[in-house]
């Protein structure tokens, strides 16, 4: 079962999401809300995904998604935000997420995202 861990400076959408991810049959292993502790808990935890949200406080989710790839280089990293401007898309696929799930975030988007990139394992 995968390990996932979720991060976004919303108790509601964290747990909305844990909601979703549990339901599909993953295991959500953590959450954090800010930048930092996604950082440290990535380090933690070593999940086999995280879901990341970009504009939060501390430290935003592009700095963190950046600063976990540096050490991490094989981490598997979904990003999260209502900003879809491209720049801000492509410079998260640029720093190494592996998808951008635009916010509202949907059940099946989720889902259906982490279906194609544990599917890639196999």
């Amino acid at each position: 079962m995968a390990r996932i861990l979720i991060v976004d400076d919303s108790l509601f959408i964290r747990t909305k999401i844990g909601e979703v991810v549990k339901n599909a049959g993953y295991d959500v292993i953590g959450f954090a809300s800010n930048g930092e502790e996604a950082v440290k808990f990535y380090s933690q935890l070593k999940p086999d995904l995280m879901l990341l949200d970009i504009t939060m406080p501390l430290k935003d989710g592009l700095t963190a998604l950046k600063e976990i790839k540096e050490n991490h280089h094989d981490a598997k990293i979904i990003m999260l935000s209502a900003m879809t401007q491209d720049n801000v898309v492509n410079e998260a696929l640029q720093y190494g997420a592996l998808d951008f799930i635009e916010k509202p975030v949907h059940d099946l988007q989720i889902i259906t995202a982490l279906e194609r990139i544990f599917s890639l394992q196999d």
